[in-house]
């Protein structure tokens, strides 16, 4: 379950060392279109989310999972051979939608075994790796390019999702019997989806996490040009990710106590509030020092947002899901697409931005924090009221 998870996470990060790399070897004229291999697979991501939850509830989950890490598996080859960007783009297209289908279904995995405190037993080593990859996955990028291009970073992709593949046929039972399969339809489809929208409360949520993580992507999209190039970090641009992926790390593992403290809705109220106030005031200090402000004071913000950004993270989905629970398994998908489609238009646009300073990202934190704690506010409203 760890390593189906990771897919995700090392599919993201582990190429941000060598976008400049693909971009020169294939012919990019803009620095920023080698942002879009970030994003492809984004766009593929939040399409896969809306197939595997229904298929897998319909064929089981095994072949679901399948058909997800075949398409992962074709998307790497793809990318590996590529003759043109394009071409990487429609890989890393297809590695988006494929990493879905492991994503998506990893719990409905582990909840068909597994309840209350073995549950999460579980799930705690899960997302232990999960939160462990994006510190180290840079690192395993870039030495990989070192040794031998960057297109064995697809290649390692490659040798990763075939072993996750044999692991997962040899040792990962069927959790799901024939007899408690749903017919794959597309009006039981149609009506779950009809089901979200008629929700204020999940589409109020749900739009707040697409802005929220839409600066997110923002800084995914352009956090190599910021760092490795605008800052001049080169080979140690791997080591201040990591520090940052630690910072959102150590917030989520934080939130399983926190919540239990303050409760979801005050805990992502506050974070937004807390990451639209830092974000407005560095925002002043950064066009004061013409965008370009010292490095310290620049991973010092961060710190602060994403330590924000990590709290969000499960509060924001838990709240959007919370009134779907008669429709749980394709709410979950709908809520994820639509959310990732959102931050993925908006995340896009504050990566285009990016103009060698870091007014762009620092502004799309700023703005995206602030309407989507305005849309927590008014949809908390809507969640207390009584029926």
């Amino acid at each position: 379950m760890a390593m189906l998870t990771s897919l995700v996470a090392l599919s993201i990060d582990a190429v941000l060392p060598a976008l400049p790399a693909i971009g020169g070897d294939l012919g990019v004229v803009r620095d920023n279109d080698n942002q879009l291999v970030i994003s492809l697979l984004f766009l593929g991501f939040a399409v896969g989310q809306m197939i595997y939850g229904p298929l897998s509830d319909s064929t089981g989950r095994k072949p679901a999972a399948y058909v997800g890490l075949g398409l992962f598996i074709g998307g790497s080859v793809l990318s590996m051979m590529a003759w043109s960007f394009r071409a990487v783009l429609l890989g890393r297209f297809l590695q988006g939608v494929g990493v879905a289908g492991p994503r998506t279904i990893t719990l409905a995995l582990v909840r068909d075994q597994y309840a209350g405190r073995e549950m999460a037993r579980v799930m705690s080593f899960v997302m232990a790796i999960f939160i462990l990859v994006p510190v180290v996955a840079p690192t395993i990028g870039q030495t990989i390019m070192l040794l031998a291009g960057w297109r064995a970073i697809f290649g390692a992709y490659l040798a990763m999702a075939l072993v996750t593949t044999v692991w997962f046929v040899w040792r990962q039972p069927e959790t799901l019997p024939p007899a408690r399969r749903m017919p794959l339809s597309a009006e039981r489809l149609a009506r779950a989806v009809l089901e979200v929208f008629r929700s204020r409360i999940a589409v109020g949520y749900t739009v707040a996490a697409g802005l929220v993580f839409g600066s997110f992507l923002g800084y995914l999209n352009s956090a190599q040009q910021i760092l490795q190039v605008q800052y001049g970090l080169g080979s140690r641009f791997p080591l201040y990710f990591a520090i940052l992926a630690i910072a959102i790390g150590g917030s989520s593992l934080s939130n399983a106590r926190l919540v239990m403290r303050y409760g979801m809705q005050s805990l992502a109220s506050r974070s937004l509030l807390a990451i639209a106030a830092v974000s407005s005031v560095f925002l002043m200090v950064a066009w004061a020092l013409g965008g370009h402000p010292p490095l310290w004071a620049l991973m010092g913000y961060l710190v602060l947002v994403f330590f924000g950004v990590g709290v969000l993270f499960g509060n924001l989905n838990a709240l959007a899901m919370e009134p779907l629970g008669h429709v749980a398994g394709t709410g979950a998908a709908v809520v994820g697409s639509l959310s990732t489609l959102i931050s993925l238009v908006l995340g896009t646009a504050i990566g285009q931005s990016y103009n060698q300073t870091i007014l762009p990202l620092v502004a799309g934190f700023a703005v995206l924090s602030a309407g989507a704690a305005l849309l927590v506010r008014r949809t908390g409203r809507f969640r207390e009221e009584p029926g």
